[in-house]
Formats: structure tokens, sequence, C-alpha cells
């Protein structure tokens, strides 16, 4: 970071997130968070089913896993963020996906997801009664898994963050820079 820039330049320095990689995950939703995280003094691990593996994104933009998700534990991290495309409904297969979403939820920490990504919370079982949005192509999954679907561009629940689509980023991220900034900030 620059010498001279101010600590408030980088509120989320000392914030270590969790993204979640795999073949066709949805470009911007990958990109335009981790970029945005880092942007904010925030550390961002990219995880996917191998370490160092460059996966494609749905319109061909790759992206290199700085770790396998075998070897995460939610301990290590603040929060984590699913981007869509296709690649959730594979990861979301993954015993270890569900166990690390599931330990994120119960610890009270950052669970956000948007477009398909909220597939993986769904089957991971942390929605039940959480107010959410998302893809409209996936409102059928989230409102039989017990979530309250709400239509719009961000919807925060306590430590749950969603978003519809690539076009809502801004929102999705100024919420999941509000919740990690209100996490990091000294209880009185």
């Amino acid at each position: 970071m620059d010498r001279d820039a101010r600590p408030s330049d980088a509120p989320l320095e000392g914030i270590r997130i969790l993204v979640f990689v795999g073949d066709d995950y949805e470009d911007l939703e990958l990109w335009y968070p981790k970029l945005r995280l880092e942007e904010a003094g925030a550390h961002v691990t990219v995880a996917g089913a191998v370490p160092r593996h460059v996966y494609s994104g749905k319109h061909g933009y790759p992206c290199a896993s700085d770790a396998a998700i075998g070897d995460m534990e939610a301990a290590d991290f603040h929060g984590v963020v699913i981007p869509g495309g296709w690649m959730p409904d594979k990861l979301r297969r993954d015993p270890k996906v569900l166990d690390l979403v599931r330990e994120f939820s119960s610890s009270g920490k950052l669970v956000a997801a948007i477009c398909h990504g909220g597939w993986i919370p769904v089957s991971a079982g942390v929605y039940r009664g959480v107010r959410v949005t998302g893809s409209p192509g996936i409102k059928d999954d989230l409102v039989n898994a017990g979530a309250i679907w709400e239509d719009a561009p961000a919807v925060v629940d306590r430590h749950h963050v969603t978003s519809r689509k690539p076009a809502d980023l801004p929102a999705f991220m100024a919420a999941i820079v509000a919740v990690l900034a209100r996490a990091k900030a000294p209880r009185h």
C-alpha cells in the first residue's frame, strides 16, 4: 500500500476473504468482488478444487486458484464470497464446500452469494429464515430452502449478503464492505 494512503483508504485491512472458483464461473461476479475487496485492503484467497489451476469463466476470462478448497479452514477467514455462473452447481456437490459455508454461517461470518452462487448456501442448508435475493432462475430453489425471497439489487440479513446479477455488483460490494467493516469495528 502507498505510504501516503490514509487508513480510511483501506477500511478492510486485516480482513481475509475466501472466494470460490471453478470452471464456468461468472467472470464479473468473481473479478469485481476480488478486485474491490483488495482495493479496500482485504486479503483475498481464491480457492478451487485444484491449487494453482487456471479455471475458465463463462465468458472465457481465466482465473488461477491460489489454493485448494480441501485445504481451506473457515477459521482462517472473515467470510466467503460465492460467484455465480454454472460453477456453483458443481461445487455444491463437494462436502468440503458445504462444510465451509456452514462454518462461516454458524460463526456469524460473511456469507455472500450472487446470482446462481446462492445454490451453494442452499445446499449447505444455511438459508432457512434468511432474507435473500439471487438470480430469478434459482428463486424457487431459494424459497424451497426456506429463504425469504426479495427482488432487490442487494439484500443484507445479518452476515448474509446476496445479489441478483452482474449489473447489481456495485450494490453487492457496497453491502459486503459495510458488513465486513461493521464486523471489524471494535465493540464497546
